[in-house]
């Protein structure tokens, strides 16, 4: 089989392709195939979660950490992973993760203990870390920028959505039916596959020089996402005036605010202040954050409504939501057709409105079973709009940047995506929480709308950001 060579330096003779040929659709379908594993992976256990608590014995207080132990490493360490992978090679880091997580998701299935099952939720969390950036970034070095590198784009940014609503939808389907531990066993077969094929079709690609990693910024960036993510995991679970979380925020923020410090005066930097300045970077990333923090914790308030409100199981409301994936592949299917006739800021903005008059539409839920329809349609629609907006976020986070550093870009994006995954469901848990008005459904229900509506304003927020700040970014070359 042939060797395609995804390497930064097209040689001055080859065209870059115009289209999708039979060697690039295996490359696509080996990429995709990784990226929407992991996708699945973030959502798969959260059904599985009582029962993984009795079947290992986990404290009721520690089960949490099951979750957030794997949270922790695939937000915090993806920029660093991002930035090593365009330094010591894409595919070898590619390659790499695969196999840690192969490994991991095998243990985490064989565990006999919550220390053996957390350990294996870190590695995956690592091996996360590391295959996104890395994945992504030979997708977009495989791919030149225009309507190729948008359609690609588009089916990875759908597949992953869907990846995530698919996750819950297994993780219900596989614990009510064989057991909990397939749904780490379901990886190894996968990997396995994804690893065969990516060592015969894809190429090392990296810079041809490679300057020195950036230990200081490494360290803060990694140690300031860490706080962040554990301080938004802890005011979930116990509040926004919880000591540890509002500690542990502030410790992430500070650290945050010295990487940027370190940044302007390293000689390599780990994020090169100059690429922070990039409008369609910046906010282009903003706008992917909100994106994501917005559509992942509405199917957290939404599997709260199903199950706490109408009395659904959670096998049933698992599978209420396969109309929004629907919805998420429909939408990344026709988003690059609607940026190539629209443009990205005009996608997102589109997108945006969609999903926020759709997450709006949902303050008309009742607390009986006649209001279903109500949910499909807006979550369908909202599944459409979102998805816009993340094909437009990736598409414009990555435009106009030179291919040694688009490790780095995909690194930033892919932490924007696991950070809004992260960071969405406790801070829409915190509202509803705080704005229960009362015992049974009728009060939860009350909650559940104000945080539906705070959700509803975010998502409009996103839009006036990207109506106002973003613009058309320049194109650079390749080299």
């Amino acid at each position: 089989m042939s060797v395609i060579d995804t390497a930064d330096v097209r040689p001055a003779e080859e065209p870059p392709p115009t289209r999708l040929t039979p060697r690039l659709r295996l490359v696509l379908v080996i990429l995709l195939a990784a990226q929407f594993m992991l996708a699945v992976d973030f959502s798969i256990l959260n059904v599985a979660l009582p029962v993984i608590g009795e079947g290992l014995g986990f404290k009721l207080a520690n089960l949490q950490w099951i979750a957030t132990s794997f949270a922790l490493c695939a937000a915090g360490f993806t920029l660093l992973f991002g930035r090593i992978a365009d330094l010591f090679g894409r595919r070898r880091l590619f390659l790499g993760g695969l196999l840690v997580l192969g490994a991991a998701s095998l243990l985490g299935g064989l565990a006999t203990s919550p220390e053996l099952l957390i350990v294996a939720r870190i590695f995956q969390g690592l091996a996360t870390a590391a295959v996104t950036p890395a994945g992504l970034s030979l997708l977009t070095t495989s791919f030149p920028e225009g309507p190729l590198r948008d359609k690609a784009l588009g089916l990875n940014g759908a597949l992953m959505s869907a990846g995530f609503t698919t996750g819950a939808i297994l993780g219900g389907l596989l614990t009510d039916l064989l057991s909990w531990r397939w749904a780490f066993f379901i990886n190894v077969p996968v990997v396995a596959v994804v690893l065969v094929a990516a060592v015969v079709v894809i190429k090392e690609s990296r810079p041809e020089g490679r300057p020195k990693l950036d230990l200081p910024g490494a360290i803060t960036v990694t140690l300031g996402l860490l706080a962040i993510v554990f301080g938004l995991t802890q005011a979930g679970e116990h509040g926004w005036t919880s000591p540890v979380a509002l500690a542990s925020l502030a410790v992430g923020v500070a650290l945050l605010l010295l990487f940027y410090a370190v940044e302007s005066r390293t000689a390599s930097p780990l994020v090169p202040v100059g690429v922070l300045r990039r409008r369609n970077v910046a906010w282009g990333n903003v706008a992917g954050l909100i994106a994501f923090l917005t559509e992942t914790s509405l199917v957290f308030l939404m599997t709260l409504y199903l199950q706490k409100v109408l009395d659904f199981s959670p096998l049933s409301a698992g599978l209420s939501f396969g109309v929004l994936g629907i919805g998420t592949v429909i939408g990344g299917s026709i988003a690059p057709r609607v940026v190539g006739r629209i443009g990205t800021r005009s996608t997102l903005i589109a997108g945006g409105l969609l999903q926020t008059v759709a997450t709006a539409a949902l303050l008309g839920l009742g607390d009986d079973r006649s209001w279903m329809w109500l949910l499909l349609v807006a979550t369908f629609a909202g599944g459409v709009g979102n998805m816009l907006v993340i094909v437009g976020f990736m598409i414009t986070a990555t435009t106009g940047l030179p291919n040694h550093e688009q490790g780095l870009a995909t690194g930033l994006a892919t932490m924007t995506q696991q950070v809004g995954i992260t960071m969405g469901t406790p801070i829409m848990s915190a509202i509803a929480t705080a704005s229960i008005t009362g015992a049974g459904a009728a009060g939860i229900l009350g909650g559940l709308k104000v945080a539906v509506g705070v959700n509803a304003a975010i998502v409009l927020v996103g839009v006036l950001a990207a109506a106002l700040f973003l613009r058309k970014p320049a194109q650079v070359s390749a080299e």
